[in-house]
């Protein structure tokens, strides 16, 4: 198949890239800059200069490819305070790629998040048919509010009514591997500012997680064969508690590990505090039993006793 990526150099992408080649397909990235798009011509990537907000260069490759994986997300702006500002321009690209693959059968695969699916009770493991109820799926406007990544899978799922074979990844807050930049460096980053490994309460509450290479492998599954409307879990670790996470911290930096309240947790976690003590396990049994998927890479504590994350 020929494919069109959007992230293709980012985090995931740089996992999914060598997978899709790999398995005989051709892919297509869009490359935001020149350094981006040199690395993924290296690799033997067709490039598509542009960003999220060009909508014709999305449509376009979108037209003319077997098939989109979308990863792309504007987390710079996220992260800086306008979750709104990313999740409506997620939205934007992701109302065009489906025109201009309504009717044709063709996949279409994006990425979001576990820890999106909020209000089951606390020790509750999400599902892949947890948060799927919304009022918002058929609309086709920008969706803003904390909420809006998850109305935005819900858009996409709906879609499966328009001739698409679309699906869903939800990823784990804790995507772990070598090279990583999201939420676990920068959990040790605070760790090693703050002299101490932080845990909230005594630390029992979980998070999923799942190495990058498995979840690449399950991005070019979904792409080659999940039923429309899927939603999928790239989940290895069901939970793994925090306070390991911390423990495993405080021996790769030689700091302590040590119990905050809730309330301190940004004091030590910066904006990371607001989740930290956020127990929210999930399985992926359902999505192991559709496409045959099977986790083989390292877990989060082994992954993190490997040492690169403190180098």
């Amino acid at each position: 198949m020929r494919v069109f990526v959007t992230g293709a150099s980012g985090w995931i992408g740089r996992g999914l890239v060598p997978e899709l080649i790999g398995a005989g397909h051709e892919v297509v990235g869009l490359a935001r800059s020149d350094s981006a798009a040199q690395a993924l011509r290296a690799q033997g990537v067709e490039v598509r200069p542009g960003s999220l907000d060009d909508l014709g260069t999305l449509r376009d490759a979108a037209a003319s490819s077997d098939g989109v994986i979308h990863l792309a997300f504007k987390h710079d702006i996220a992260f800086s305070g306008d979750f709104a500002g990313a999740t409506n321009a997620d939205r934007r690209a992701i109302e065009t790629f489906g025109e201009a693959l309504a009717g044709s059968g063709k996949p279409l695969v994006i990425a979001s998040g576990i820890l999106a699916v909020l209000g089951l009770p606390p020790g509750v493991v999400a599902t892949e048919g947890d948060g799927l109820a919304t009022a918002a799926a058929e609309r086709e406007v920008p969706i803003s509010g904390a909420n809006g990544r998850m109305e935005n899978a819900h858009f996409t799922r709906a879609l499966a009514g328009r001739g698409v074979r679309s699906s869903i990844v939800r990823l784990p807050p804790a995507t772990h591997g070598k090279g990583d930049n999201g939420f676990i460096p920068m959990a040790i980053r605070f760790a090693r500012e703050k002299g101490a490994a932080a845990y909230v309460g005594d630390g029992a509450n979980r998070w999923p997680s799942v190495h990058r290479d498995d979840a690449a492998r399950l991005f070019r599954l979904a792409l080659e064969s999940a039923p429309a409307g899927s939603v999928l879990h790239a989940v290895g670790d069901e939970g793994v508690p925090i306070r390991e996470v911390a423990e495993s911290f405080a021996s790769g930096l030689t700091v302590p590990a040590i119990s905050v309240a809730p309330q301190a947790a940004g004091e030590y976690l910066g904006f990371l505090g607001g989740f930290w003590g956020f127990d929210g396990p999930a399985s992926a049994q359902i999505t192991r039993d559709l496409l045959g998927w099977q986790p083989t890479r390292l877990g989060l504590i082994a992954d993190l006793k490997e040492g690169h994350y403190f180098s």
